[in-house]
């Protein structure tokens, strides 16, 4: 199983705005998004790359892990960051990290990472991490790292 990761940024005149906004650049503004916990499933490869909804999956629904960040004062910076490690097998561990600076959410990932994997009764790889942030210049800001899992289907179920 293929786990696209993407991220996005965006500003509008309320922090929903911009949050839609950062859901667009990132690709995936016509799902209906349900957040999940922090397991990554056995044989599942997690994947850089962009994501775009198709016109045919418009209202159906995706099971995610994101980290998103505001930030709503000029001079703010909202950052996002996702971070995951996993066995040979693929099963691993997601987190989502959000904070004013990238290197708070650098630190974040790594600290709460390790401490996970030190209470896993198994080995978990190396630990990797996409982040992503912007400055607020004026309007509400958003920025967002965002795993998105294969398809959940259609609505109703």
């Amino acid at each position: 199983m293929k786990i696209p990761l993407t991220s996005g940024t965006g500003s509008g005149p309320t922090t929903l705005s911009a949050f839609d906004a950062a859901l667009m650049a990132a690709g995936v503004t016509h799902w209906n998004l349900l957040h999940l916990s922090s397991v990554v499933p056995p044989g599942a490869e997690i994947i850089d790359q962009p994501v775009l909804t198709p016109a045919e999956e418009f209202g159906q629904r995706r099971y995610v892990v994101m980290a998103h960040k505001y930030a709503v004062e000029v001079g703010q910076e909202a950052w996002a960051g996702l971070g995951w490690c996993q066995d040979a097998s693929g099963k691993g561990l997601f987190v989502e990290i959000t904070g004013a600076g990238r290197a708070d959410v650098e630190r974040d990932i790594t600290l709460t990472l390790d401490s996970m994997k030190a209470r896993r009764p198994f080995p978990l790889g190396p630990n990797r991490s996409k982040l992503t942030g912007i400055e607020c210049r004026g309007e509400p800001v958003c920025a967002l790292v965002i795993a998105v899992f294969p398809g959940a289907g259609a609505w109703p179920p």
